[in-house]
C-alpha cells in the first residue's frame, strides 16, 4: 500500500463482485478501466464517468473471488492503482450487480430527443427542423414542445441506423445561420436517443407533423410559418394581433389577483375573461377583450408599466394565439365576466360592515410592508353600520294601500352609501412608456389612478 497516507480501501465493507473506483481522470474511457482491471478476472459490466465530476466508475467481475483478488493485490502493493498517472482509490460497492449500464438516452433508437440551445419557442420552425434532419433520411414524424431544459423536439426516423447517423453528425453542431431569424445568433443542438419508438401525432400543426399520414386533420396553425410576417413602418416585425393579451408579470412583490388585473385592464375597455397561471416560475395571465382594437390599445398603453409604484409587478404584454378563453372556475385566478353570477350580485348589493377584512389588493390598513394602492377611493368611504334587517311582510298593513309599493333605496338607520364597491377612475389611453402604473404600493393614500410621466 502506498505511503501517501490516503487509504485506497474500505476494509469494513462486505465484499462484492462490483468494485467502486474513485479519483479517475476526467472522462476515463471504458478501455482504460478494463485495462486496469482485466488482469484479475473476467469483467462482465462497467459504468464509467459517474458522479458530478465524472471521475468515478463501477466494475463488475464474473466472480466474487476475482473482485477480492484485485482489492487484496492493491491493498498490499507498493504502488497504488493508477490511470494516466493518477492514483485510483478502490473499494467494494454496496451494489451486487451493475444494472442499466447505459441510460435511456444512450441506448440507440429510431427517435431522437433534440434540445435547441440559445433560442426561444418559435425561433426555429418545424420546417427548418425537418430540413436539417431529413438530410440523413426520411423523417416520419416531428413533435416540438417546451421543457425546463428549453425548446425541444422529438424526431422519428425509419430505423435506428438512420437516427444514429443523424445524431453522430449533428450532436453539438449548430443550425446554419441562414435558416435562423435575424435576432438569433446561433442554435446549438444537443441530441440523445428517446425511449419512444412511435410518436402519436394527432393533427398537423406548427408544433407537430406526421409525414406518413396525408389524411391527418390539419390545424390552421400548421401554416403560420408560411404566412408573410407583418412588418411595421420602422421595419420591425409585428406580432399577429389578437383580442387576447398574454401578460408576463415581473418583480412580484405583491399579490396580483383577477380583481387587480380587471381594474388595470378595464380602463381601456370591457374585459370579458381573465386567467392567471404559473409558467416556468413566472406569473402570467391571459386577458380577453371583445375585439382586437381594444386589446391593441391596452397593449400599447400598458406595456412596460408597473402595477405598483416602485417598479413592482411590471407588465410585459404580447398577443396570445387564443381568441376565446375557456374559463371554468370562479376564483382569484380566473374569472368570466360574461356570465352573470347571482352570488356575486348579492355580494355587491349587500352592505359592507365595519371591521370586515378588505380584499388583499384593496387593503385600507397602513403597513410598512404593504402600502395601499391608488386604484380605489375606498379610504373616503365612512365606516359602515350594520343595518337592521327588513321587517317581515304583514298582510294587515296593506289595507287601504296599493297592492304594490315602491321599495325604498335605504332602510331606516342606514348610513352607508348605496354602492359599497369602490369607483375606478379611467386611466389615460396612452401613458408615457416606462412609467409606473397607478397603484401606489400598500400603505399610501387612496387617490384615483393616475400615470406619471
Amino acid at each position: 500500500m502506498s505511503s501517501s497516507g490516503q487509504h485506497q480501501f474500505r476494509y469494513t465493507q462486505t465484499p462484492s463482485k462490483v468494485l467502486h473506483l474513485r479519483n479517475l481522470p476526467w472522462e476515463c474511457s471504458e478501455e482504460e478501466l478494463v485495462e486496469l482491471c482485466k488482469p484479475f478476472g473476467k469483467i462482465v459490466n462497467t459504468k464509467c464517468n459517474v458522479g458530478a465530476n465524472r471521475n468515478q466508475a463501477f466494475v463488475e467481475y464474473a466472480d466474487l473471488n476475482q473482485a477480492i483478488s484485485m482489492v487484496s493485490y492493491f491493498a498490499s502493493a507498493s504502488e497504488p492503482a493508477q490511470v494516466r498517472g493518477k492514483t485510483v482509490y478502490i473499494q467494494y460497492s454496496n451494489r451486487h450487480e451493475i444494472v442499466n449500464n447505459k441510460s435511456p438516452g444512450d441506448i440507440p433508437g429510431n427517435v431522437l430527443l433534440v434540445t435547441m440551445e440559445g433560442v426561444q419557442p418559435g425561433d426555429v420552425t418545424i420546417e427548418v427542423i425537418h430540413l436539417v434532419f431529413s438530410a440523413f433520411g426520411f423523417v416520419h414524424k416531428i413533435a416540438t414542445f417546451e421543457k425546463a431544459a428549453g425548446f425541444q423536439a422529438l424526431i422519428q426516423f425509419s430505423d435506428v441506423d438512420t437516427a444514429s447517423a443523424a445524431k453522430d453528425a449533428l450532436d453539438g453542431r449548430s443550425i446554419p445561420r441562414y435558416l435562423l431569424p435575424e435576432h438569433v445568433s446561433s442554435c446549438n443542438l444537443r441530441i440523445s436517443y428517446s425511449a419512444h419508438t412511435d410518436l402519436n401525432i394527432k393533427f398537423q400543426s406548427h408544433r407537430s407533423r406526421d409525414y406518413t399520414n396525408p389524411y391527418l386533420p390539419v390545424n390552421p396553425t400548421a401554416f403560420e410559418g408560411l404566412v408573410q410576417p407583418v412588418v411595421g413602418a420602422d421595419g420591425v416585425k409585428k406580432d399577429q394581433e389578437s383580442n387576447v393579451l398574454l401578460a408576463a408579470i415581473e418583480n412580484m412583490q405583491y399579490a396580483v389577483t383577477v380583481d387587480v388585473l380587471h381594474t388595470v385592464f378595464s380602463a381601456f375597455g370591457t374585459v370579458q375573461k381573465i386567467a392567471i397561471f404559473e409558467k416556468n416560475g413566472q406569473t402570467q395571465a391571459l386577458i380577453q377583450y371583445p375585439d382586437v382594437s381594444t386589446a391593441s390599445v391596452a397593449k400599447e398603453s400598458l406595456e412596460g408599466h408597473c402595477i405598483y409604484d416602485g417598479g413592482y409587478c411590471k407588465l410585459h404584454l404580447t398577443y396570445s394565439r387564443h381568441t376565446d378563453l375557456n374559463v371554468k372556475a370562479h376564483s382569484d385566478k380566473s374569472r368570466d365576466y360574461t356570465i352573470p353570477e347571482p352570488t356575486m350580485l348579492a355580494v355587491q348589493q349587500a352592505p359592507s360592515y365595519h371591521g370586515a377584512p378588505a380584499a388583499p389588493w384593496m387593503n385600507p390598513q397602513t403597513s410598512a410592508g404593504y402600502p395601499s394602492n391608488g386604484y380605489s377611493n375606498g379610504a373616503n368611504i365612512p365606516p359602515q353600520n350594520h343595518a337592521a334587517p327588513a321587517p317581515s311582510w304583514d298582510p294587515s298593513m296593506q289595507h287601504g294601500r296599493q297592492t304594490f309599493v315602491s321599495v325604498p333605496s335605504t332602510f331606516p338607520g342606514q348610513t352607508y352609501t348605496s354602492s359599497p364597491m369602490p369607483a375606478y377612475a379611467s386611466a389615460p389611453i396612452s401613458p408615457a412608456p416606462g412609467t409606473s402604473m397607478p397603484m401606489p404600493a400598500p400603505g399610501a393614500s387612496r387617490a384615483s389612478p393616475s400615470y406619471h410621466s
